[in-house]
């Protein structure tokens, strides 16, 4: 069973910043893209970041400039450090692992959300 360990949430001020941390553990043979996506009350999913395990990130526009993703394949670990942190980036944030391989297969897994929150 693969599970996924979010850690570094929590309640900063506007201008702040905050370091998310993600390790992945079970029997697993390859992960494809890690990443995180954040959920605010009222509102849709949304994708935060993406890394490949490749290098290849992908940001939403609203993040881009003042997060910033990383990956050690070998810990199986995903950074998102934030930075310039606004109360509009307030959300559960939830760490992604797409396209594991292990010995269920192939699948998705979601980790269970950190909250962070944002003051002004």
């Amino acid at each position: 069973q693969v599970q996924l360990a979010e850690s570094g949430g929590g309640l900063v001020q506007a201008g702040g910043s905050l370091r998310l941390s993600c390790a992945a553990s079970g029997t697993i043979f390859r992960i494809d893209a890690m990443g995180w996506y954040r959920q605010a009350p009222g509102k849709q999913r949304e994708l935060v970041a993406r890394i490949t395990s490749g290098g290849v990130t992908r940001y939403a526009d609203s993040v881009k400039g003042r997060f910033t993703i990383s990956r050690d394949n070998a810990k199986r670990t995903v950074v998102l450090q934030m930075t310039s942190l606004k109360p509009d980036d307030t959300a559960v944030y939830y760490c992604a692992a797409d396209r594991v391989s292990g010995i269920s297969g192939v699948r998705d897994y979601r980790g269970q959300g950190i909250q962070v929150t944002v003051s002004s």
